[in-house]
């Protein structure tokens, strides 16, 4: 079944929420009080959930533990996929220290960079490889998702040698439109786009809610 980006982008909301509920708590739970909690439209909710999962109960709702299961095998948080990040420098470093990727099925193995003082050190567990070796490490390694967290100038080279790498898969952090085949998916993080709406979001709350 397809799945809209915007739905798609919902489920892992409810994974979280699903997720920070305390263990004891109830062992079932309906869309409503998801929706509730998540301040989502209800139909939404169910239908999204529908997707992921067998559908619940009437007047019971869904078993959580089991819709947990459900999203995080849709989400293909249940098996790790090996990654490398391009660009060690502070955000890269970021990436490389966040531990909780692998609870979202992401598992870097490696960075590469072209900053001598880099190259065979090791950041956050992960070794730093010579930039130069990407092709040639993806293709060993098996490696399917490529991290681009250059410059924007060296981003499209970039992502090149990670498609001839092997790599099927880009979440580029770079402020640029990558050109990749078809048979390449790009996930683009534009903080850039992201700042845009948040101020435009914070003029029209001191709009309507006015100054403390």
């Amino acid at each position: 079944m397809s799945i809209s980006k915007a739905a798609l982008s919902r489920i892992p909301r409810y994974l979280n929420f699903l997720k920070s509920l305390p263990e004891d708590g109830p062992v079932n739970i309906s869309s409503t009080m998801i929706a509730e909690k998540l301040g989502l439209n209800q139909v939404l909710v169910r239908k999204d959930i529908a997707i992921v999962g067998n559908g619940g109960k009437p007047k019971i709702g869904y078993n959580r533990a089991e819709l947990i299961a459900d999203i995080e095998h849709f989400l293909g948080y249940d098996h790790a996929s090996d990654a490398v990040i391009v660009g060690a420098g502070n955000l890269g470093k970021a990436l490389m220290a966040y531990g909780n990727f692998k609870k979202y099925g992401l598992n870097i193995v490696a960075a590469f960079d072209q900053n001598p003082k880099l190259i065979g050190s090791k950041i956050a567990g992960k070794y730093v490889y010579d930039i130069a070796k990407i092709e040639e490490l993806c293709r060993k390694f098996k490696v399917r998702i490529g991290i681009i967290a250059v410059p924007a100038p060296e981003a499209q080279t970039v992502c090149n040698h990670l498609i001839d790498g092997g790599i099927r898969a880009i979440w580029n952090f770079a402020p640029i439109n990558l050109y990749v085949p078809k048979k390449v998916v790009v996930k683009n993080e534009d903080m850039a786009a992201s700042l845009a709406v948040l101020s435009k979001m914070l003029t029209e709350s001191l709009q309507q809610y006015g100054e403390d």
